[in-house]
């Protein structure tokens, strides 16, 4: 076997996935045209594994129900990075794309994060016998945390115990054999040759589920005979938006509810209301103390009607913070790609994501890149940019991983050296089902 410098490495790699092209993207279309949610996307696991099967990767299958985990063996195996793309998509039923039958649709570029996964995967394919660690693609699924109610029902029915993806996979072990991990996320792009996006923070959140019990009655003849929990609610909704000036601004505080059941007949007194929620904060203590205001809000609304008001605290996600050692090495290898103007730090994130708590357990980067129109989650959502989403993108993670395990896996020691977890897998574990208690 040849020994190649880390650069011809580099350059073995980003070849190898810029000639994958082709197969790459017709996988992420053919996700696009099949969205699923989460925990239900078997579609998208079966297509995952047969890509795995094309490329000779073995691996393993039924992680968080229908996660999928392949490995690729280095010459050593000091170290293991985890590439991770995820399988679920959201329900945006006003999008082009959306499924007719779910409103489900992939304008969260989750099927672009599986198409860099396998891009990554490929390109390192051909260099393995160069480096000294070990490679995790990792197809993980229920990013999004929605369907809270379905959820809690396969929690109740002990098929999960956590609602979010990399929860679930934190507490079955998933992560134990990985010592670091990297991702990508898709964003708005400010120019029209695309950028990456560094450095993330973002918020965590507290998942509610809230209900409202009042008492049925015609809703014409004798409105006095019933509890109208719908108004409880709509109460309990205005006052928390009359305490929201209590907030400190640097906290980054954020409460959205929606109604998930408002009723049964317009001719009948809503004796039933579901409403969803998260309560959003830049630190856990904001996010905890933030969460006990918000219910005694809530339940004053169902108080002042006659309505019981019963809360439901599970977990959401912690707070991401991005590895600087990682980060430093994917911003030398992005400015490269991308150009020194298309590369810059980003701002504290007020939106979430379930890498968030993989973070405080081991070093992570989540960059964001520039490669879309409209914004994530709407009906405008389109890319613009493919060549960032597809080449540029894997090729600037896919050479990170090269820093961290090429030469005895210097740099991902160097990483580990300087990092100090935030909490250990129990006291993260701990920490959720205290949340839950709250």
């Amino acid at each position: 076997m040849a020994i190649l410098t880390k650069e011809e490495v580099k350059a073995k790699v980003c070849a190898a996935i810029e000639a994958a092209q082709p197969r790459l993207r017709a996988l992420a279309e053919s996700i696009m045209a099949e969205p699923e949610l989460g925990y239900k996307e078997k579609q998208t696991s079966a297509k995952v594994q047969a890509m795995f099967d094309e490329l000779q990767i073995p691996y393993t299958t039924g992680h968080a129900l229908t996660g999928v985990k392949g490995r690729l063996t280095g010459k050593k195996s000091k170290r293991t990075v985890a590439m991770i793309g995820e399988l679920d998509a959201i329900l945006c039923p006003a999008h082009p794309r959306a499924s007719e039958l779910t409103g489900a649709a992939h304008c969260c570029g989750h099927n672009i994060q599986i198409a860099n996964m396998f891009a990554v995967g490929i390109g390192l394919q051909a260099v393995m016998d160069q480096l000294d660690g070990d490679v995790i693609l990792f197809a993980v699924p229920a990013e999004e945390m929605i369907e809270v109610d379905y959820r809690n029902k396969l929690r109740k029915e002990g098929k999960i115990k956590y609602l979010g993806g990399k929860q679930q996979l934190i507490y079955e072990g998933a992560f134990d054999d990985i010592h670091m991990a990297l991702q990508m996320h898709v964003e708005t792009a400010h120019t029209e040759q695309g950028e990456m996006g560094l450095g993330s923070t973002s918020n965590g959140f507290i998942t509610k589920l809230i209900e409202y019990h009042g008492k049925t009655a015609h809703a014409a003849a004798a409105p006095h005979e019933g509890i109208n929990a719908l108004n409880g609610a709509l109460l309990g909704v205005m006052g928390v938006n009359s305490i929201r000036e209590t907030f400190k601004e640097s906290d980054y505080f954020r409460f959205h509810p929606i109604i998930n059941h408002g009723g049964t007949l317009v001719n009948s007194v809503p004796d039933y209301v579901q409403v969803e929620s998260y309560v959003r904060a830049s630190n856990v203590d904001a996010m905890i103390d933030g969460n006990k205001r918000v219910n005694r809000a809530l339940k004053a609304g169902g108080d002042a009607v006659g309505a019981t008001c019963v809360i439901y605290d599970l977990p959401g996600y912690l707070l991401l913070r991005d590895d600087p050692g990682i980060n430093r090495l994917l911003k030398d290898n992005s400015i490269s790609i991308f150009g020194e103007d298309h590369v810059y730090d980003r701002p504290h994130m007020t939106a979430s994501t379930d890498m968030g708590d993989v973070s405080h357990i081991m070093p992570v980067v989540h960059p964001w890149v520039g490669c879309i129109s409209g914004v994530l989650h709407s009906a405008e959502y389109e890319i613009i940019v493919p060549d960032v989403a597809y080449i540029k993108t894997a090729q600037s993670l896919a050479m990170t991983i090269v820093d961290l395990l090429y030469d005895d896996a210097q740099g991902a020691e160097e990483v580990l050296k300087s990092f100090t977890p935030t909490l250990t897998k129990e006291e993260y574990l701990s920490l959720m089902d205290s949340i839950s208690e709250a």
